[in-house]
């Protein structure tokens, strides 16, 4: 028998219909166009605006998405990993509703929490399951719904966070595609830089908290900044060198979508031409989990069976990385 990999089958996606302009942003905190376009490349963002619909909403009509595309019997499926930042509620998992709801009965669920690497930590996880033979049909969301815990008269995060969601399916494969390689990381030194004060165990929620705004993400931009252009660009070239690859022989870079600047230094590390790196970070900005599939998803009829691709993320905590990977069909 012929060794199994782990290749993704169907990608799908959702975007809420409500478009966040840098034009809206500017009525609201002191910025413009061009200072936002010039800095991160974004000039909109979707935003989830019913008050009474979460994150898993976001993730249910991206798999519902997938489902209808490929003609999913959602019972198939063995497997849901929910890749997110901003769970629906504390304890009670997102992935467990969610599974429910798009009909998976039979599958068992998680949540993965990565910041902005959730999703390709996610792809990891799903190939360690598909090629261990003992599960058929791994579903991965990616979503997040960033508004809920940006406070928008914080011109360092409003600026660049949206919501949206993506999923890929994961399955079995016997040509060789799939996932080949990875080279994944983390350095606690980012839990200062990048974070959310108050709600955990360390600082539960009190009058005081909330009076104090320590529920919404902070960052420190510069630092930020700095670790992600050096980690994914490491991480990227790593993986070439690991598989004696070099720009000529990649066809697609899929990066975090977080920031153009960062993208950019990391194709050039790789020393790729810039009609192989895929974008789309001027609509979304920076949907956390959901911008790899996201990117997945737009780009989807573009992506040609044997396309060698390179996966790449950085988030919070640190997290970050790389994944070489073999597209496995043609849409």
């Amino acid at each position: 028998m012929s060794k199994i990999t782990a290749a993704i089958t169907a990608v799908g996606a959702y975007v809420p219909d409500y478009v966040l302009t840098n034009d809206i942003l500017a009525t609201m905190v002191d910025t413009n166009d061009e200072w936002i376009t010039s800095r991160t490349g974004i000039k909109e963002r979707r935003i989830l605006k019913d008050k009474d619909k979460g994150t898993s909403y976001l993730g249910i009509k991206a798999a519902e998405d997938l489902i209808a595309k490929r003609n999913l019997d959602p019972k198939e499926i063995d497997l849901v990993i929910f890749a997110t930042a901003t769970p629906d509620l504390p304890v009670a998992a997102t992935a467990a509703y969610t599974a429910s709801k798009i009909g998976a009965v039979n599958a068992f669920s998680y949540d993965l929490q990565a910041a902005c690497s959730s999703f390709l930590y996610g792809m990891s996880t799903a190939a360690s399951y598909i090629e261990s033979g003992r599960y058929k049909k791994v579903l991965v969301i990616g979503a997040d719904k960033m508004s809920s815990i940006i406070d928008y008269t914080d011109r360092t995060t409003c600026i660049i966070f949206g919501d949206g969601g993506g999923a890929a399916l994961f399955e079995p494969n016997y040509e060789g595609l799939g996932l080949q390689d990875e080279y994944l990381r983390t350095d606690g030194i980012g839990r200062e830089f990048l974070k959310i004060e108050a709600g955990g165990s360390l600082l539960p929620p009190t009058e005081e908290t909330v009076a104090k705004q320590l529920h919404f993400v902070r960052q420190d931009g510069k630092t930020v900044f700095k670790y992600a252009v050096s980690n994914m660009a490491d991480a990227s070239t790593k993986i070439l060198e690991r598989n004696n690859l070099t720009g000529n022989d990649v066809n697609w870079l899929i990066a975090h979508q977080a920031n153009k600047r960062i993208i950019d230094a990391t194709a050039k590390r790789m020393e790729l031409d810039d009609n192989k790196v895929l974008m789309n970070i001027q609509r979304y900005g920076n949907t956390t989990s959901a911008t790899l599939p996201l990117l997945l998803h737009d780009y989807e009829k573009q992506l040609k069976k044997g396309d060698n691709i390179v996966f790449a993320s950085f988030g919070g905590g640190f997290t970050w990385g790389s994944i070489y990977f073999k597209w496995a069909y043609n849409s």
